[in-house]
């Protein structure tokens, strides 16, 4: 499989699924089954699942009203075993409910911003693109992030570059954003980009642009991102059948290290803490894990997509 197999939208942006194959060996069933996708974007993982199994049922859920337009006619091959729905993937069970599904064979999350987003100069992800400080998956929110940027206290914005975008100087550049906001408000992408480079200095060769972090940690708090995943995640496993499987893609670590304690806590026949001389949690395993190690792109796809280099896949089946 290479880039020319996969779908490009009218609109002209082509989704390349990141860890496909992975994907497909893990998520591919025999016979009649339901799978979630409650990261539905263009529809690219989505589109080689059914494909791979004609007997598939799928529900895509996104809060991204433009990529759900996308996956609507990616996904029209399918006809009536697709079921899209506009929302928030921490309602993975409500979702479910309402097209009458009690329990599914699988479900995956691809979490993070995805390249359509990236691309789209006017969504204002991309630190290298001109556009407005916006960053919201779902254009219904009221909050931006040129919102928190000019609005926030300086101890919030401090706390958000710290615990989102793991910034050591996060105190220094909330303190900076506080006195140049009083002359004049944050609008554009470009301006806050050489604005962190201003305050923390340019990166060294080789190195992630200094700005890149700062943007991952409005996208985060913009969104709400890490507490999403969370509430996803105490859905997904209580909606999967027996044998059913979760499974989760992430690009960074703190997105990783939430989806590696989630399972390891749910594979875990005893949650009490260290020390109890005897077990009163009565707490059984509810998942097994099998992807003892985060599994990452091979180098044939990352030649042809880069952004895969960063994907991190973690699956769970149920007990």
């Amino acid at each position: 499989m290479n880039e020319e197999q996969f779908a490009t939208s009218k609109d002209g942006f082509k989704h390349l699924p990141v860890l496909y194959r992975e994907v497909l060996e893990y998520l591919t069933f025999d016979g009649p089954c339901r799978i979630i996708d409650g990261t539905l974007g263009s529809g690219g993982h989505s589109s080689l699942i059914l494909k791979a199994n004609p007997q598939a049922e799928l529900l895509g859920i996104d809060r991204d009203g433009d990529a759900l337009e996308r996956a609507k006619e990616n996904l029209k091959f399918a006809g009536k075993r697709v079921n899209l729905v506009r929302g928030n993937f921490s309602e993975l069970a409500n979702s479910a409910n309402e097209i009458g599904w009690d329990s599914v064979d699988a479900i995956l999350l691809d979490v993070g911003v995805s390249s359509p987003q990236i691309d789209d100069s006017k969504r204002g992800f991309a630190l290298r693109l001109d556009g407005p400080l916006d960053m919201r998956m779902d254009k219904r929110s009221q909050i931006t992030a040129s919102r928190i940027l000019n609005y926030r206290a300086e101890t919030e914005l401090a706390r958000i570059f710290y615990e989102y975008g793991e910034e050591r100087r996060s105190r220094r550049l909330a303190r900076a954003i506080v006195e140049r906001r009083e002359e004049k408000p944050f609008e554009r992408t470009l301006e806050f980009a050489g604005f962190c480079e201003s305050v923390l200095g340019k990166s060294r060769p080789g190195k992630l642009p200094t700005p890149t972090k700062c943007f991952q940690a409005l996208r985060i708090a913009v969104n709400d991102e890490l507490d999403e995943l969370k509430r996803a995640l105490s859905e997904a496993v209580p909606l999967l059948k027996k044998g059913g499987r979760v499974a989760v893609i992430s690009f960074h670590s703190l997105e990783d290290r939430i989806v590696k304690e989630f399972f390891r806590e749910q594979a875990a026949e005893c949650i009490c803490p260290p020390g109890m001389p005897v077990c009163i949690c009565d707490h059984p395993a509810q998942v097994k894990i099998l992807t003892r190690r985060p599994v990452k792109a091979q180098a044939d796809e990352i030649e042809f997509n880069r952004r895969a280099a960063s994907a991190k896949l973690r699956v769970a089946e149920k007990i």
